[in-house]
């Protein structure tokens, strides 16, 4: 247990971020696999549309590296492109 006030205040921040984290990196997670699981084009690009939002959302709060975001973002762009 903390010995100070403010690492006790930084267990609380620290343990309500990490729940937001982790929330956020399902709902990421969630999306990535719905793109990948739809057979349909225009389908998939609806959810792309989302999946992009996600993941720069990840990005710009420190959640992925901003590479990641891209490189998923590439690859489900490839996989949607290729759907017939």
């Amino acid at each position: 247990m903390p010995n100070h006030k403010s690492c006790e205040k930084r267990m609380r921040t620290s343990e309500k971020q990490r729940v937001r984290n982790r929330a956020f990196r399902s709902q990421l997670r969630a999306a990535i696999k719905d793109v990948r699981s739809e057979s349909n084009k225009e389908e998939a690009a609806k959810k792309l549309e989302s999946a992009k939002q996600i993941l720069d959302k990840a990005a710009s709060k420190g959640l992925i590296h901003p590479r990641n975001a891209d490189r998923n973002k590439s690859r489900l762009a490839m996989y949607v492109n290729k759907l017939s």
